[in-house]
């Protein structure tokens, strides 16, 4: 399955994939008011606390204790505070349509629970409410084997398509919904020329009275 252990990739000092949020999120994030955001493998918390200082409440969760104790730390340096549990998604429970966005930023669940684990999200979204997501494309696998330092799973059962995208998120609007081969300069895991999916949906359907 080629999954890290997170918490030996995150006890380092250095923040594995950097302090600044990822720039996909960074510019589709402003253009919605605040509110309430789920962000689901959260990390070392660089998406969840820039969501923080933009004003949105924001509930992070990740399966390493050791990435929950640096987004703390690094929610502390910009003087703001989010909410972070540790756990395996599976075991978590979120309050049904309790949300107002869902950040996914390289989350690259096991491949036979992904598409479950996408639909799960959906239920703890509000009607009306969005999506931004940035997570490897299936194409990527070629350039991980040119250049490692770039990250991401070599299993392309993991990685994404446009049309695993609308299938998942079918109950959306796509306001985009692009692969693109980008350059990636997050820390150092996430260094060089890859291959992401990027979407941005608003789910629709009225909200039951």
């Amino acid at each position: 399955m080629n999954m890290p252990n997170w918490d030996e990739r995150y006890k380092d000092d250095e923040f594995a994939y950097g302090k600044d949020p990822n720039l996909f999120f960074k510019e589709w994030l402003p253009k919605f008011d605040a509110g309430s955001i789920l962000m689901p493998a959260d990390g070392e918390g660089r998406n969840g606390v820039f969501a923080a200082q933009l004003g949105w409440k924001v509930t992070s969760f990740d399966l390493s204790i050791t990435g929950q104790s640096k987004a703390l730390r690094l929610a502390k340096e910009h003087g703001v505070s989010l909410e972070y549990i540790v756990g395996d998604f599976e075991q978590l429970q979120f309050e049904q349509e309790g949300f107002d966005a869902i950040g996914l930023v390289y989350a690259h669940f096991p491949s036979e629970n992904k598409s479950m684990f996408h639909k799960k999200l959906n239920d703890y979204l509000k009607p009306g409410g969005i999506i931004i997501f940035e997570a490897f494309s299936k194409r990527h696998i070629h350039f991980k084997k040119l250049d490692p330092k770039v990250g991401g799973p070599m299993d392309i059962d993991m990685l994404f398509s446009k049309t695993e995208i609308t299938t998942d998120f079918e109950n959306y609007e796509a306001l985009m919904l692009e692969e693109e081969e980008i350059l990636l300069n997050e820390g150092k895991y996430h260094i060089g020329k890859g291959s992401v999916i990027r979407f941005v949906g608003r789910k629709t359907g009225l909200q039951e009275i």
